[in-house]
């Protein structure tokens, strides 16, 4: 029998992981957490990918209508999205502990996805922290790579695997956990196009993009899309990054076929939460742009030193 995780005490966040072989012992945990969670009255949200949604849904029957379910390959597709849906959630229902089953990694995400997903399950423990939830993250330990299952360590301070619920030991600070997921960036495939920028040249910025986006294959919506993400990634360099910055344009192929911005400034990222929650009505600053550049793309990497700050900003064609 797999351990359910204890419920969390009063002002208390409780964040396992839960290490899974296949699917009978996937729908058993995630399954037997959900039923505990919907016998003690709480508000459920199960964000996983289509496939176990499906499976879970099932076995849970009549159940499952007390369930809010979420595809995480829609939700997550951008896993710097993730942590304002499951904070909505829990917003939603302040007087109960929220219980969310939360799936940011499966096999088949790229090593990008990985690390930005990675980098969103250290952050839940900053953005929950004094927070009285439970979010139970599941874990492939057949289908996902060794170093991904380590991360997953020590992004959770409790792990549910070989029938125990105990600590981790290698579980690691957030920020340490953030600071380590600002690996180099790997260069463009072929040649990419560039443009510096500087104060006043927002317009400049913005006729570029989309000059080089009509050359793409992006569909009229999405170039505009990109568009606004490129215009507001400028204008944080132009306040905040020094006054000037540099823009590059490429198009990929492979397994993600699409188009990519990358915005590099002299730029510090102070919050590295800023753009993952979602921005109050009276918030006049400090991540509203962050925050529409996430909602507008399919990955968003950051790249955070003490003396620059470079964002890469996805878009597929397919």
């Amino acid at each position: 029998m797999i351990p359910l995780p204890a419920p969390a005490a009063h002002g208390a966040f409780v964040h396992p992981a839960l290490f899974y072989r296949d699917l009978p012992e996937y729908v058993a945990g995630v399954g037997g957490f959900v039923r505990d969670s919907l016998s003690a009255g709480a508000p459920v949200l199960v964000a996983v990918p289509g496939p176990h949604l499906d499976s879970l849904r099932e076995s849970l029957g009549a159940d499952a209508a007390g369930v809010t379910w979420t595809d995480m390959t829609e939700l997550g597709r951008n896993p710097g999205r993730i942590l304002a849906a499951l904070q909505d959630f829990a917003d939603l229902h302040v007087s109960r502990p929220a219980r969310i089953v939360g799936e940011p990694i499966w096999p088949g995400r790229s090593p990008a996805e990985v690390l930005e997903a990675t980098r969103h399950e250290a952050l839940i423990n900053t953005a929950f922290s004094g927070r009285q939830a439970t979010i139970l993250c599941p874990y492939d330990v057949q289908g996902l790579a060794p170093a991904v299952l380590a991360d997953a360590r020590r992004t959770h301070p409790t792990l549910i695997e070989d029938g125990q619920d105990l600590p981790s030991p290698a579980y690691t600070d957030a920020a340490r956990v953030s600071a380590d997921c600002d690996r180099p960036l790997p260069e463009p495939e072929g040649e990419a196009a560039r443009f510096a920028y500087a104060h006043g040249g927002l317009a400049e910025v913005r006729e570029y993009a989309e000059a080089w986006a009509r050359g793409t294959a992006l569909a009229p919506a999405r170039r505009s899309d990109l568009v606004l993400a490129v215009s507001e990634a400028a204008a944080n360099s132009l306040s905040h990054g020094g006054g000037k910055g540099t823009l590059r344009l490429w198009t990929t192929s492979g397994a993600r076929v699409g188009v990519v911005a990358e915005i590099h400034d002299g730029g510090h990222l102070a919050d590295p939460l800023a753009g993952r929650r979602r921005p109050s009505l009276a918030t006049t600053n400090g991540g509203r742009g962050l925050w529409m550049i996430h909602q507008l793309c399919d990955l968003v990497e950051v790249r955070a030193t003490d003396t620059a700050f470079t964002l890469r900003l996805h878009m597929a064609t397919t």
